[in-house]
């Protein structure tokens, strides 16, 4: 578990050293909310996934440093317009105040706006990969970011009222969570150049951590504290959504958790190399925050 988390951390400083080059702090407002929400902590758990199916796949994590800063900035900017009024109205994420509650709501929609074009020009300007890499990861981010992705989802997610079915609140994480997860894994497979038969493994694993990712978030939304993680907690039972607990129960929904780490594990053990993706899929599994 150890040499996990010094891996982790590498991977974390290694993208939080490429975040401060291609955010620069310039004096301008909006910068300056980028960046309060880029730098305001967080697992960099997306980062870590493109470095490392990059490296297991024989890449050189190097070349995988502006896919893991664009995902992490589409993540970033996900998470702004997520807590605005409009949306799930929070006012804590990862401990300190949302965005909108610090630099108000135009600038953190200015914000969020800025970290998404960021993001792609992160990687258009990369010397690192090729034309064909960077279309070809464009076109995954822009997939995940949108109508298949996190917009379809966060819509379903704004008229989840209570009754759903577990298909239909499966869907919800699958387009509002795990796209992006999954968008993470193939980004490294790209920067690697690996074949379709390893990325497809990647989409499958990833595919069951994001899903795992989300329903662990359902459970900690009921049995977490505001202290271990960093946000409000209850908000889906005040806003009357259906979750994985009201349908399955607590230990029912951690059993699917496992299950689906599992699965994720079962994609990937026989690679040589995997060990790290492997104890992600349990740390995310049994974590607290």
């Amino acid at each position: 578990m150890n040499d996990f988390k010094e891996k982790l951390a590498q991977y974390r400083d290694d993208v939080n050293t490429a975040l401060e080059k291609a955010i620069p702090a310039n004096g301008e407002e909006a910068v300056d909310a980028m960046r309060y929400s880029v730098f305001a902590g967080g697992k960099r758990i997306r980062a870590a996934l493109v470095l490392a199916f990059c490296e297991l796949f024989g890449g050189n994590k190097e070349k995988a440093i502006p896919f893991a800063c664009a995902i992490e900035m589409i993540h970033t900017y996900s998470l702004i317009y997520d807590d605005l009024p409009c949306m799930d109205n929070d006012t804590l994420r990862r401990g300190k105040p949302t965005n909108h509650v610090v630099f108000g709501e135009s600038t953190a929609l200015m914000a969020g706006a800025g970290l998404y074009a960021r993001a792609f020009e992160t990687v258009a300007g990369s010397k690192a990969l090729s034309d064909s890499q960077k279309l070809e990861g464009i076109s995954v981010l822009l997939d995940a970011s949108g109508i298949n992705g996190i917009i379809t989802g966060q819509m379903l997610d704004l008229k989840n009222r209570p009754g759903l079915s577990e298909s239909e609140v499966m869907r919800i994480h699958k387009l509002k969570t795990s796209a992006m997860i999954e968008a993470s894994a193939l980004l490294g497979c790209i920067a690697s150049d690996c074949g379709n038969a390893e990325k497809e493994k990647a989409r499958k694993y990833a595919e069951n951590i994001g899903l795992a990712f989300q329903i662990k978030d359902d459970i900690l939304d009921v049995e977490g504290s505001v202290e271990e993680l960093g946000k409000t907690v209850g908000k889906d039972k005040t806003e009357m959504k259906t979750t994985f607990v009201d349908i399955l129960g607590v230990e029912n929904s951690q059993k699917q958790v496992n299950s689906f780490s599992a699965a994720a594990k079962n994609e990937i053990s026989e690679i040589r190399g995997s060990e790290f993706l492997c104890a992600l899929s349990d740390y995310l599994a049994g974590r607290k925050s």
